[in-house]
């Protein structure tokens, strides 16, 4: 159950790493009041009794119908979105779709509009730009405050995760 009333308590958050035959990432944009219009990956609240590959693995499936296996956790960011009221710790966990001919659908629409393949440079790129309203391609590329942390405390993600 999500914390909207006082005490406030900073939340965890599950989100999957998975990558294609070409290194890019499933990421999709969000929807909502809570970074609508930014790119995530897959994920969401780790629920109680649940394990953080599991999380990953239900997410993945319950958001885009692809089946994964979860491998093992890869970065952990730390997100204070308000410092009175909205906090996430994020972890991201690798996982390996288990048919990598399967793509990702949208079958949340009414929290996410599409999903893509999108490469970690391209990733970088938006998040080092994420406050330039200069060029349509900054302003329509933002990342989710999680992604910001992970591109500023992990730059070297993809080759990490090979």
């Amino acid at each position: 159950m999500a914390t909207t009333s006082p005490p406030y308590h900073p939340r965890v958050g599950v989100a999957a790493l998975i990558r294609d035959a070409q290194g890019r990432f499933v990421m999709g944009k969000r929807k909502g009041n809570h970074g609508g219009g930014t790119w995530q990956f897959p994920g969401g609240h780790l629920e109680m009794g649940e394990t953080l590959i599991a999380c990953a693995e239900r997410e993945t499936l319950e958001e885009t119908g692809l089946k994964v296996k979860g491998l093992r956790v890869a970065a952990v960011t730390n997100a204070i979105f308000d410092p009175q009221t909205k906090h996430y710790v994020t972890v991201f966990v690798m996982c390996e779709r288990e048919n990598e001919e399967d793509q990702p659908v949208i079958l949340e629409p009414e929290k996410c509009e599409s999903w893509h393949w999108i490469p970690w440079d391209d990733v970088k790129r938006w998040c080092e730009h994420h406050g330039d309203e200069v060029t349509p391609e900054w302003a329509n590329n933002k990342c989710f405050m999680p992604i910001l942390e992970l591109a500023r405390n992990y730059p070297q993600l993809d080759s990490f995760m090979l």
